[in-house]
């Protein structure tokens, strides 16, 4: 569950709202002057989070190193094009898993 406060509200129950995270591993989205500015989350799921960033960056730098021989635009028609094919198939994907969920 994720629930959202104030910073004043954060720092006035900040206990409560760690027992929330670590024990029910839920997050908080903490707000300032109606703006989000932070977010206390899991240790788990940061650490899920921090991996993922690292592979997304390990991956981004691999394409890049693939594209850096080909000119902007036939890249970027190559990844368009690519987006394109794949796009069906991840939703068809989506529509299959709610199917099996029972999800209307």
């Amino acid at each position: 569950m994720i629930t959202e406060t104030t910073a004043v509200s954060f720092r006035q129950n900040l206990g409560d709202m760690l027992n929330q995270v670590h024990y029910r591993s839920n997050s908080i989205v903490i707000n300032k002057d109606g703006k989000f500015i932070a977010a206390l989350v899991d240790a788990r799921l940061f650490d899920r989070i921090r991996r993922m960033q690292a592979r997304f960056d390990d991956l981004s730098q691999r394409l890049a190193k693939g594209f850096a021989v080909m000119p902007q635009d036939a890249g970027t028609a190559e990844i368009h094009s690519a987006v394109q094919a794949e796009r069906p198939r991840a939703i068809a994907g989506k529509l299959n898993r709610k199917h099996k969920s029972g999800v209307k």
